[in-house]
């Protein structure tokens, strides 16, 4: 079996109607696609399970917020660092083995997380020491697929296929929580880290029917920290790749307002101390925007300035951001952050084509470790900076501020790297 993508058919009639509408699904057709497609399917809700079943433990064992956010740390730390080094190993071995291997590691690490609970070992730091290894797996894994896709599907398809994982990241997203906050008091805690291995075994059959991925650049070799650097040297030298990581630094750290929801949703929309709808609601509208993007994302392949639209993207982004600062109505906030969520969306959708095709493949897993890296990092920064604004200068300061701020930052890159602005996809 043959990792070349091909050529697919035109659509005609009624389907290149719809085509304009709703998502483009022609990199379904591509039988590799499809199965990388549906291990990401399976994944997006399981994952989410365990994501809030683990802080949900954590809390059940300390009774203490702080633990709690110490899993943030616990979590960042092996993202960062085996984020980059991941990106090499994509780069060096048969990235379809690679695959193999990191979600074997993440479903032995959420077994584990699994058997802990049900044998009720009630030890905080067991969860974070497992928590951290899942992690580390994960962030090897991330870059890979994504370095994947490019092998898989053809340039002009890119947009398209970004679209169809990143739509379904945030179907998880938006009804992970939802899922596991509904399942926890009918099937226990315990239970639900089960049905992510169970997922994870389902994600392991799709990886082992993908074809083999090897190096174009010769035969499967070392990683090592020379790699990573060459990477980074790389990426200096793109100025197209180094400005589109510049706009989304912009807009995570100086736009993201997530860590300034609980105060807003208790103080400005009136929740009840301790948690209420507002709360909820805050939180989903974000991914939700992203979700409603990617279903009707079947304009976005068509658009060949792929530059321009990031920028404009972006400063959408931190419009609507500015503008959920200065609500005073719940839904109109909710509004505005689902109208930032599709914004979001779309600038995601255009950098990761940008990052596939502006970049050479022997380079590509490296580059992908460096995106996984700054969409990791980037919100938990903005966590920091807007927290202390927050408390500094009052929530509607420190968000609509914010926004602004983003607006004024990515027009200024471009006049420092104008290339970006003018970049244009490749035809044919």
């Amino acid at each position: 079996m043959s990792s070349d993508p091909g050529t697919l058919p035109p659509r005609t009639g009624a389907r290149k109607i719809l085509g304009r509408i709703v998502v483009d699904t022609r990199p379904l057709k591509i039988p590799a696609f499809r199965r990388l497609w549906m291990s990401t399917a399976v994944t997006a809700v399981g994952s989410q399970l365990t994501a809030v079943a683990v802080p949900k433990q954590i809390f059940d064992l300390t009774g203490s917020s702080g633990y709690v956010g110490l899993t943030g740390a616990v979590a960042l730390v092996p993202l960062l660092v085996f984020g980059l080094w991941g990106g090499a190993i994509a780069d060096a071995v048969d990235r379809r083995k690679l695959l193999l291997v990191t979600n074997v590691g993440v479903a032995i690490t959420s077994a584990l997380l699994w058997l802990q609970a049900f044998a009720d070992f009630r030890s905080v730091w067991l969860v974070l020491v497992l928590l951290a290894a899942n992690q580390a797996f994960f962030a090897i894994n991330m870059p890979t697929r994504g370095a994947v896709v490019a092998r898989l599907v053809p340039p002009e398809l890119l947009p398209s296929a970004n679209a169809l994982n990143t739509t379904m990241s945030t179907f998880g997203a938006v009804f992970g929580p939802l899922f596991g906050g509904a399942l926890i008091p009918v099937i226990g805690l315990s239970t639900l880290y089960l049905v992510d291995v169970c997922a994870l075994m389902i994600t392991l059959i799709a990886v082992w029917r993908l074809p083999p991925i090897p190096p174009l650049n010769g035969p499967s070799r070392r990683a090592g920290f020379s790699d990573v650097v060459d990477g980074f040297r790389y990426l200096a030298k793109q100025k197209v790749l180094l400005a589109s990581f510049v706009v989304d630094i912009i807009a995570m750290v100086a736009g993201m307002p997530r860590a300034l929801i609980p105060e807003m949703a208790e103080r400005t929309f009136g929740d009840p101390p301790g948690g209420g709808p507002a709360l909820g609601f805050l939180y989903a509208a974000l991914p939700a925007g992203a979700m409603l993007i990617g279903l009707f994302s079947g304009w976005l392949h068509r658009v060949r300035r792929q530059g321009f639209a990031v920028v404009i993207s972006i400063c959408a982004w931190g419009a609507a951001v500015a503008a959920f600062g200065l609500a005073h109505s719940l839904w109109l906030a909710v509004i505005f952050m689902a109208v930032a969520g599709g914004a979001d969306m779309v600038s995601s959708v255009y950098r990761q084509a940008i990052l596939q095709t502006a970049t050479t493949d022997e380079m590509r897993g490296r580059l992908q470790g460096v995106f996984t890296v700054v969409v990791a990092g980037g919100p938990r920064l903005a966590d920091l900076t807007h927290g202390w604004a927050g408390a500094l200068w009052g929530t509607k300061a420190a968000a609509t501020g914010g926004g602004l701020l983003v607006i004024v930052l990515v027009l200024a890159s471009m006049l420092v790297l104008p290339g970006f602005w003018r970049y244009r996809a490749p035809t044919g």
